[in-house]
């Protein structure tokens, strides 16, 4: 039977196979349409299998809820072009959708995808999707957590998906949205405070003290002053102390006209001084802990008091 370009064009629409591989399954079926589907099938499965061990590093993430559950699915592809495919994407909130549905609660590290694959046919849309696109694609991972309120946000068109979920409140899905979307921006590692180890506070603290104390243009000025006194006492050159004296009266941009030696003479006066330094700074210390802590705990900057929330944020780097 002669195989006509009208009836390649409809198994492509039908399939959304490429123009050779529909002619070849027409050919192979003799224009035989169902059969050359199922051809396409069977071919879309060995080329998965061809495709297994290449990376899919890309892709998007995907959101599905109802009023008490929501779901965050990512599934990888082989480059951010096909991870801006409508069918890519279809794709995708399917795996969303389904796993919202299903029993399986999923878990971070692919816990439950291959059962999840089991269900309304996904395992075959893989197979599919995978020999029409003609990338690898993989289900990497599903979450779903459940609560009186859930609330989503995907971020950079699925670059980022958050999901939120709170109990002991109802009505307030705007302020999870708000919660959801902070995670996006800060990526937190605690819910609340009493997560985090005193271990982990008193690292923390180390880490900013030390970065304060080498950064002395960022420290209050009556610490500044103090430094500066000394280093004008034999520690700094005669050009830097006549620098001093000149922009004295205007201490926010002094360091722009200081020579780096200078600042670094700074810094190390303050790190020699490090325990009485820190003691005279022991306000400043707190609040620098506690606005760093805003980009670790941003529950506590939305809620009062803590209510139990808990979220999974999924993050690629583009």
């Amino acid at each position: 039977m002669a195989i006509t370009a009208g009836m390649v064009k409809e198994l492509r629409e039908m399939t959304g196979a490429g123009m050779m591989d529909c002619k070849k399954a027409l050919t192979e079926t003799n224009g035989d349409m169902e059969a050359a589907v199922e051809v396409l099938r069977k071919s879309g499965a060995a080329k998965m299998e061809k495709k297994a061990s290449r990376i899919a590093a890309e892709g998007i993430a995907r959101v599905a809820k109802n009023a008490n559950e929501v779901v965050v699915a990512e599934v990888n592809s082989e480059t951010d072009f096909v991870a801006k495919n409508e069918l890519f994407q279809g794709f995708v909130q399917l795996v969303a959708d389904t796993a919202l549905t299903s029993g399986l609660n999923g878990g971070k590290n692919g816990e439950d995808v291959e059962a999840l694959l089991e269900m309304n046919g996904l395992k075959d849309e893989l197979i599919e999707k995978t020999a029409t696109i003609g990338e690898k694609l993989s289900v990497r991972r599903f979450e779903k957590i459940a609560g009186e309120c859930v609330a989503s946000y995907l971020h950079a068109g699925g670059k980022i998906g958050v999901i939120v979920a709170a109990d002991g409140a109802t009505g307030v899905e705007e302020a999870l949205t708000n919660v959801a979307m902070q995670v996006a921006a800060m990526n937190p590692e605690y819910i609340s405070r009493a997560d985090i180890s005193a271990e982990a506070i008193d690292k923390m603290r180390e880490i900013i003290v030390d970065s304060s104390l080498n950064d002395p243009a960022s420290l209050p000025k009556p610490i500044l002053n103090a430094l500066i006194e000394k280093a004008c006492a034999g520690v700094w050159s005669a050009e830097d102390v006549a620098i001093y004296e000149e922009k004295k009266s205007n201490m926010n941009y002094l360091f722009n006209f200081l020579s780096k030696e200078a600042a670094a003479q700074l810094a190390s006066l303050a790190m020699e001084d490090k325990a009485n330094t820190t003691n005279n700074i022991y306000l400043l210390t707190i609040f620098i802990i506690s606005f760093h802590r805003t980009k670790i705990i941003i529950i506590e900057k939305t809620f009062a008091p803590n209510p139990y929330i808990s979220y999974i944020c999924m993050l690629y780097k583009i």
